[in-house]
């Protein structure tokens, strides 16, 4: 599984539907799998799917590349993965693309950046990584990071391949691990393990029965950790997503590691665009079960409160780009978020900065390109989403590193959502009793 650019409209809508122009199916979910029939026996068309979904990287390095190119994003590491020269794609999809990364690369940054104790290990799980730059763009900043890529071996094979035949990949990881020694490749070329970086070649089902459950090399059981998860586990059952979660949560690391998970979700398959959404992705064989079961930012967060992640939050990608900072003068004891704080513990206490942009670079990112699908942008930017939750462990406050990292990033119940938790029947916190 790789990680998805977001799709275009036109993906996403009947053929020869709407006034969109453009790519066809893109993404993960978006990717063309009309090769697999309804005359298939179960298991072609699962392996197919299983293709499918594999072979979408590509097309999500091109879409990476392209934010990168104009100006969007700065990864001096994208053009490594992108074609040459890499396609331009349309307005719509750099905007999502610069959002995504922006969002959840915030989030990171603050939790890597949180001061802890002297000589402490932070570590980083990417669930279907793909050709993700993350590894490379953070590493020089942070040498105490452990980064984990799990991806399908179809696609380790290529990113390892990519890292020694690229100078500038292959320097960022020596540079993460100077000692050559401590740097081991598979002789099949499918695995890498090092005291920085380590590719696991896997499919996560696999990790969803203790009984088959692989080892994973050098995960810190230890050591605070962030799980990160872009369109990955809605491909899964609800069932096996969560399995898999609690294999890392209280197998992998201590039940007393601070733990946190971050996603990038497709929720609201039920309004108007949502079936049309998933009608035309059924019709190319990709079905997403857990979009079903999650379909809200309210229905991710009660999820993340089953794993034992205390502290939630989730916003979607229209609001992260949108959303401005409260007037001087609002009462915050009348404020929606303010009152539902005290309903559960799920919701993010004390939860305050909504701005994830400022006017500035929304202005910058708005100048770069004329985007002329405005209610096309906000249909799709509203049916994704960034979720994120966290445990403690057994720290003491001062050593609460997600909280310190997290803490102020508002992401509880909104009364704008209610509309669509009831579309989706899923219960709103002002109606837990």
């Amino acid at each position: 599984m790789s990680t998805p650019s977001i799709p275009h409209l036109s993906t996403l809508l009947p053929r020869g539907g709407t006034r969109t122009r453009g790519e066809r199916g893109r993404a993960r979910g978006g990717a063309d799998s009309s090769s697999a029939t309804s005359s298939d026996s179960p298991a072609e068309q699962a392996a197919q799917h299983d293709r499918t979904i594999q072979g979408t990287d590509n097309d999500a390095a091109s879409s990476r590349a392209s934010a990168v190119t104009l100006g969007y994003l700065s990864d001096p590491y994208a053009l490594s993965f992108a074609p040459v020269p890499p396609p331009r794609r349309y307005p719509l999809i750099n905007r999502g693309t610069y959002v995504r990364t922006t969002a959840l690369d915030r989030l990171i940054h603050q939790f890597l950046s949180v001061s802890g104790k002297q000589g402490e290990k932070r570590q980083i799980i990417s669930l279907g990584a793909g050709s993700d730059t993350r590894f490379f763009r953070l590493a020089s900043q942070h040498p105490d990071l452990i980064y984990h890529e799990l991806d399908f071996p179809t696609n380790t094979v290529a990113k390892i391949a990519k890292i020694l035949s690229t100078g500038l990949l292959k320097t960022a990881l020596q540079v993460a691990s100077p000692d050559p020694s401590t740097i081991i490749i598979a002789e099949s070329k499918d695995s890498l393990y090092s005291n920085s970086l380590n590719i696991h070649p896997l499919d996560l089902r696999l990790l969803s029965n203790p009984s088959t459950s692989p080892p994973l090399p050098n995960i810190d059981p230890k050591a605070p950790t962030l799980l990160l998860s872009e369109c990955c586990l809605t491909y899964l059952p609800l069932p096996s997503a969560n399995s898999i979660l609690s294999h890392f949560l209280s197998t992998l690391l201590d039940q007393s590691t601070p733990a946190a998970l971050l996603q990038y979700e497709p929720i609201k398959p039920l309004d108007s665009f949502g079936k049309t959404m998933t009608a035309n992705l059924a019709s190319r064989n990709i079905a997403m079960p857990s979009l079903h079961a999650l379909p809200t930012l309210e229905a991710h967060r009660a999820r993340l409160w089953s794993l034992g992640l205390a502290h939630t939050g989730a916003r979607t990608v229209a609001h992260i780009y949108s959303a401005s900072a409260p007037s001087a003068h609002s009462n915050t004891e009348d404020d929606d978020d303010a009152s539902i704080e005290t309903l559960n513990g799920r919701h993010s206490a004390g939860a305050e900065d909504e701005v994830w942009l400022s006017p500035a670079e929304r202005a910058r990112v708005e100048r770069l390109e004329w985007l002329d699908e405005v209610e096309e942008w906000s249909l799709l930017a509203g049916h994704y989403c960034v979720v994120w939750g966290w445990r403690r462990g057994t720290v003491l406050d001062d050593n609460d590193v997600f909280g310190r990292a997290w803490g102020s990033v508002a992401g509880s119940w909104r009364e704008e959502e209610r509309k669509d938790d009831e579309l989706h029947s899923v219960t709103s916190p002002t109606s837990q009793v």
